[in-house]
């Protein structure tokens, strides 16, 4: 660990001392001397550099001082099997073929998952730091319909902080719903997930993150696949002050395939960070990824990195990140990017930005429909195309009715 090069600022021992009230476990106070050491990353941390974390905590922590009490939490679904994670059981009966237990080790820090990080990685030594509590899920082949497994955090005092380490074993099908709801003013918030999809399984994984106007939120899924393993998985991010999810996949049996659909909402006073990294360490390999960002204000960042190791020959790997600017108020950096040490791949990316598209609206106008419905729908479609690619027709309507509800808001 690098020694102390820097003061830290009043949000970092802000952070430091919260944790030290609750620190109970030996993981937990190692995890706080080493973030007293380190600190959080600033921009020139490379994969923080449009996240200074020192700065943009400090100010939610300025303006987290309203009042306020995190809502009560209905499932996403109503058949969702509710698992509140930290807890050796689940809200009810677990769903077939699911096993779960009380996680009894918290997560490693000290190996960077990205590789651009520094030499902790950050989500999960503020996780380990704020004492996370996790859960351990092992699920197999069941007989019936697939069911939907809801993790959720337990609320705490001053934020909610979890993990979970999900087995997917071979040739089984999962689908799981990590929820990021609302909680007090001022909160902070983490959740790191360990998702392992073993050969021939498939899993379907959606992010709900729906902070208040006030909270902060760390987020990371880290999967690995198996042969001939999928992985879907949609992000949905609605709320937050100063939000960073970070996914990152790699895949180590042939023919595994990587499906990530996402949708960014914006509006004035946020900053939301999606940071993904998808490495193909393994031939005949797939992945697609696509993210639609609506932009009303605020500040939004997109990093996106496809890694095709050497030897991983007949990878076909896909990165596209598409925003609407709808005010000039708002902005979005965007950051794909590629490192091929293969010579035998297909791999592209790309990104857009602009507003909507003008031949479009005259369209709409043109057949009677008055200007502000006819941008609503135009938005509405844009992000649409990306939810509809779940072909589950429950999670769908689910998804865009919170994001109808979203884009209903007075701005």
């Amino acid at each position: 660990m690098s020694a102390v090069t820097q003061t830290r600022t009043k949000a970092e021992l802000a952070l430091i001392q919260r944790g030290q009230t609750s620190a109970a476990t030996d993981a937990q106070r190692r995890a706080l001397d080493v973030l007293a050491a380190e600190g959080l990353p600033s921009r020139r941390v490379e994969a923080w550099h449009y996240t200074d974390l020192r700065v943009l905590l400090g100010r939610q922590a300025e303006a987290g001082n309203e009042g306020g009490e995190p809502s009560y939490l209905t499932p996403f679904l109503p058949h969702s099997v509710v698992v509140e994670l930290g807890t050796a059981g689940a809200g009810n009966d677990p769903a077939p073929g699911v096993a779960i237990e009380a996680a009894t080790q918290a997560p490693g820090y000290d190996e960077v998952v990205n590789h651009l990080d520094r030499a902790v990685d950050t989500v999960r030594l503020v996780n380990t730091a704020m004492g996370a509590a996790g859960s351990h899920l092992r699920i197999g082949k069941a007989e019936g319909a697939e069911s939907v497994t809801e993790l959720r955090p337990q609320p705490g005092a001053g934020g909610s902080h979890a993990f979970s380490r999900v087995e997917v074993g071979a040739g089984a099908r999962a689908t799981l719903v990590e929820r990021a709801p609302a909680g007090a003013a001022g909160d902070l918030s983490s959740a790191v997930h360990d998702l392992d999809i073993g050969d021939g399984a498939e899993a379907l994984w959606i992010v709900v993150q729906e902070k208040g106007a006030a909270e902060t939120h760390l987020g990371q899924l880290n999967v690995r696949l198996g042969a001939d393993a999928k992985l879907r998985l949609f992000v949905l991010n609605a709320g937050g002050a100063v939000v960073r999810q970070e996914v990152h996949a790699v895949t180590v049996g042939e023919g595994a395939d990587i499906q990530i659909r996402g949708v960014n909402l914006l509006e004035a006073g946020q900053h939301v960070d999606v940071t993904t990294t998808l490495n193909h360490n393994v031939a005949h390999t797939t992945s697609t990824e696509i993210f639609r960002n609506v932009v009303f204000g605020g500040h939004g960042v997109f990093q996106g990195m496809i890694r095709v190791a050497k030897g991983a020959q007949k990878t076909d790997a896909r990165l596209a990140c598409n925003t609407l600017l709808l005010s000039d108020d708002g902005d979005f950096s965007a950051k794909p990017e590629l490192e091929i040490f293969a010579d035998d791949v297909q791999c592209g990316h790309g990104a857009t930005a602009g507003e909507i598209n003008a031949d479009h609206l005259f369209y709409l106008m043109s057949r009677g429909i008055p200007e502000a419905p006819a941008r609503a729908l135009l938005v509405k479609a844009f992000v649409d195309e990306v939810v509809e690619d779940l072909e589950d027709e429950a999670l769908v309507e689910a998804l865009e009715a919170r994001i109808d509800d979203w884009l209903a808001r007075d701005r």
